[in-house]
């Protein structure tokens, strides 16, 4: 398996941060295998695979890169650059990193991720020159548009986890973070269950990313830095688009209102929610004591979190059928 071998301190220090380059390269690896595993993803390649396939044909280096690069078991690692952890920063400074990468071992590691020579074809391509442009696009075209919301979405997962590992301690966080991840205890950090040897991470910055789609990776800025890449909660990735509201039920409670509550069909906090729903603090908290007044919410105690849920009146409300 692979395993890394982290120490407490590390372990302690270690940080939940959002990348937009991780999410744009998630995306290029949904676009370039075509398939979705959720509803919200499955809207979103319908709008954009079409487009993204028009633009790697008229690119040949960059149609065979996607062809590389994402090996059944690694990817490229100029691909994935391992995140800083400054907070803040845009795509456009971190995708510097994949332009700088040096053409030769841009090239290497595409070798390595194909798993035999490359073909022909690239043997001289600047492959992170055609990385990043093609990186670019994915952002800009199918990124960028809805980023506000995916943002959100990533930032709930952080907190949620954040959540988790205060009342669970790391077992409770970073257990199934990916297929195949497991915290064994005693320092031991299953990353996956593949047959390499293990990886002592001592001294090092530990970061979790949260990225939307279903994919997921570890890179590392050898020997300061490591990160793992990950795909956030199902329930969460699927409102990456942001909920769908019943008409009646919004003109009814108001859209702000009832996107707080349609956002209940798991409990959540405050902080949760004012993620997710793009809304102010004091805007979310005024729509939970109406709601709660109404019976439509509750909340209860969990270790330090307020947790609030819908009640029955809720899901009764939300699952009456429209009227003529």
């Amino acid at each position: 398996m692979g395993l890394w071998l982290v120490n407490a301190d590390t372990l302690a220090a270690g940080r939940f941060v959002v990348s937009p380059l991780a999410e744009a390269t998630a995306a290029l690896m949904a676009l370039s295998a075509g398939s979705a595993v959720h509803p919200g993803e499955r809207a979103w390649l319908d709008a954009h695979l079409a487009p993204f396939r028009a633009r790697v044909a008229a690119d040949p280096p960059a149609e065979r890169l996607c062809e590389v690069a994402f090996g059944r078991s690694w990817i490229a690692d100029f691909l994935t650059p391992c995140p800083s952890g400054e907070a803040g920063l845009t795509f456009d400074q971190e995708v510097r990193r994949v332009a700088e990468t040096p053409p030769e071992r841009a090239r290497a590691d595409a070798e390595v991720a194909y798993g035999r020579p490359l073909p022909p074809d690239l043997r001289g391509v600047d492959l992170g020159a055609v990385a990043t442009e093609l990186l670019s696009w994915v952002w800009k075209s199918t990124v960028l548009p809805d980023w506000d919301a995916r943002r959100r979405v990533l930032e709930a997962d952080v907190i949620a986890r954040m959540g988790e590992l205060s009342r669970g301690g790391w077992a409770a966080a970073l257990d199934n973070l990916r297929p195949g991840m497991r915290w064994l205890g005693d320092g031991r950090l299953q990353i996956n269950t593949h047959d390499y040897p293990p990886r002592e991470v001592v001294g090092a910055q530990l970061l979790f990313v949260p990225v939307t789609p279903r994919s997921g990776w570890v890179s590392w800025d050898l020997p300061h830095r490591y990160a793992i890449v990950y795909p956030c909660a199902g329930a969460l990735a699927d409102v990456a688009a942001g909920p769908a509201l019943p008409g009646a039920i919004g003109r009814l409670l108001g859209d702000a209102r009832a996107s707080v509550l349609l956002l209940l069909d798991t409990p959540k906090s405050t902080t949760q929610l004012v993620a997710l729903a793009g809304q102010g603090l004091g805007s979310v908290g005024g729509h939970l004591k109406v709601l709660r007044e109404a019976g439509l919410v509750g909340r209860r105690r969990v270790g330090r979190s307020v947790l609030y849920f819908r009640t029955e009146a809720g899901d009764t409300l939300l699952a009456a059928p429209p009227h003529d």
